[in-house]
């Protein structure tokens, strides 16, 4: 990858940055007491990486794919397709409150975001990649790890970064320096031609949308036969219902007659006897005559409810047609976990797949690995790998697992520029819930500023059935396996607050 950089700031010009005029006194000082505060221990201040400069590469950059932040060198890069693209000091999570290194994407961003939990502090052009309340932001740099588990960039680096990321960019928190470097291997996904994809997803989204008001069509005309039908229904229940008091009118007189002692007695109960039988014929004449003419109506009702039962199917089978073909036009990430033994499947934000896979060698350690598809080639992809935690090389990673065909078969047709694979011993972090991506923690590197915080509530997750091709498709009640729970399974929960 590209590795040339011209210094765009002079240290000088950073010491004579301030922040605009429209930051209060109140939130400056709040945010100089709370945050630029140098740690305690002396030790920490001691051992100060050495510090870095913003620079860019002297080339047009490209759209940003992914961030490394090094947590030992205390600086963030940023890489396009091509290589690096911009670089930056930073200041990281002090102790206790440490940084936590593992694998995010951008979720949120916020041009002038100000903090609810640390008085009001004034964290601008933020990229938030957990929402517990971990972010990239622009604020002081003391020169050393000074934070309460953000990165803080530069002020005037986090604006220019700002506008160029967009949601779902990789973040890599990695405890020591890393970088992409280019790779290939037979095992990553080969996507197919797949240029009519756009036209395709239109076609079938506005395919979509006509079953859509077919199905309302349909509802709307059930509900107007039956409500024609009503007075007719009413009208057959009252006669049902005087016919079943007839019914036991004429019983009581035939038990009344078979009872009789005297030739009076006799004759009053069968007097009573023939007027219950007339009533119960005459109700029985007035039914079947009343079923006869309603009989086309409830008919009616019956088709027309069939028909709008038929047209709702229709309608859900497009909507997820369409909602799969739309799917399919964004980047897909897939994650590999030793500790769970399965693949995850997500675009976008969310999951559509969850799979048992084989690892060789499953009690070895694999380490984490981050391959992304940076852009097209001839013969399909070209690939970068990152690894940020001891185990296999990444070759060696890729090449212990084996991902089911049929898998594969619905995953690589359609793999993007900017898709990617992470093979980690981690299982998939608390933090991965309906609104981010894969979210992975390291669990032997310090998760200070992530473990103090408290996690979203009633924030619902995906788990799928493996026996059940599309079962995962949404959110139903699911969980995620969290080595620092009690138990090895948990259910997320999300409540108003954020950080």
């Amino acid at each position: 990858m590209t590795n040339r950089s011209t210094t765009v700031q002079s240290t000088e010009a950073i010491r004579r940055w301030r922040p605009p005029a429209i930051v209060t006194l109140a939130a400056t000082a709040a945010l100089t007491a709370l945050t630029a505060a140098p740690p305690a221990d002396a030790a920490a201040r001691q051992a100060r990486p050495a510090r870095s400069t913003e620079a860019a590469a002297p080339r047009d950059a490209g759209e940003p794919l992914m961030a490394i932040v090094s947590i030992k060198s205390q600086h963030v890069t940023i890489y396009d397709s091509e290589g690096w693209i911009l670089r930056a000091p930073v200041s990281s999570g002090t102790k206790g409150r440490e940084t936590p290194a593992g694998v995010f994407s951008v979720v949120q961003k916020d041009k002038d975001h100000h903090s609810n939990l640390y008085d009001d502090a004034w964290m601008p052009n933020m990229l938030r990649i957990t929402w517990s309340g971990i972010a990239l932001h622009g604020g002081p740099l003391p020169g050393y790890a000074a934070s309460h588990g953000c990165v803080r960039m530069p002020f005037s680096f986090a604006e220019e970064l700002f506008d160029k990321v967009r949601i779902g960019m990789r973040v890599i928190i990695a405890p020591n320096d890393a970088e992409p470097v280019e790779f290939s291997n037979p095992a990553l996904f080969v996507p197919e031609a797949i240029a009519a994809a756009p036209a395709r997803a239109e076609t079938l989204a506005r395919e979509a949308d006509a079953a859509a008001r077919t199905a309302l069509e349909a509802k709307s005309a059930a509900a107007v036969a039956a409500r024609e039908a009503a007075p007719l229904t009413a009208s057959l229940r009252k006669l049902n219902g005087l016919k079943t008091h007839a019914d036991a009118a004429l019983a009581l007189a035939e038990k009344v007659l078979a009872a009789a002692k005297t030739d009076q007695a006799k004759a009053r109960a069968e007097e009573l006897k023939q007027k219950a039988a007339a009533k119960v014929a005459e109700l029985q004449t007035q039914l079947d005559t009343a079923e006869a003419n309603a009989k086309s109506k409830l008919d009616a009702v019956a088709a027309a409810q069939d028909v709008a039962k038929a047209a709702e199917a229709k309608r859900a089978d497009a909507a997820k047609a369409a909602r799969e073909a739309k799917l399919a036009l964004e980047p897909v990430s897939v994650f590999i976990s030793r500790t769970t033994q399965r693949l995850y499947v997500r675009r976008g934000f969310e999951a559509t797949l969850e799979v048992p896979v084989t690892i060789r060698n499953q009690d070895k350690p694999i380490g984490t690995h981050v391959f992304t598809a940076v852009a097209r080639t001839d013969g399909g992809l070209r690939w970068t790998a990152v690894t940020i935690d001891s185990g296999d090389n990444a070759q060696a990673a890729l090449d212990r697992i084996s991902i089911p065909q049929d898998v594969l078969d619905r995953i690589a047709p359609t793999t993007l520029p900017r898709s990617s694979l992470i093979i980690s011993d981690e299982p998939l972090n608390r933090e991965t819930n309906y609104r981010t991506e894969f979210v992975v923690a390291l669990h032997n590197q310090p998760q200070g500023g992530l473990a103090m915080r408290r996690a979203p509530t009633d924030v619902r997750v995906a788990r799928g059935n493996a026996a059940n091709d599309d079962a995962f498709t949404r959110w139903r009640g699911g969980q995620y396996y969290d080595q620092r729970q009690g138990s090895q399974y948990y259910h997320q929960r999300r409540q108003g607050w954020w950080w």
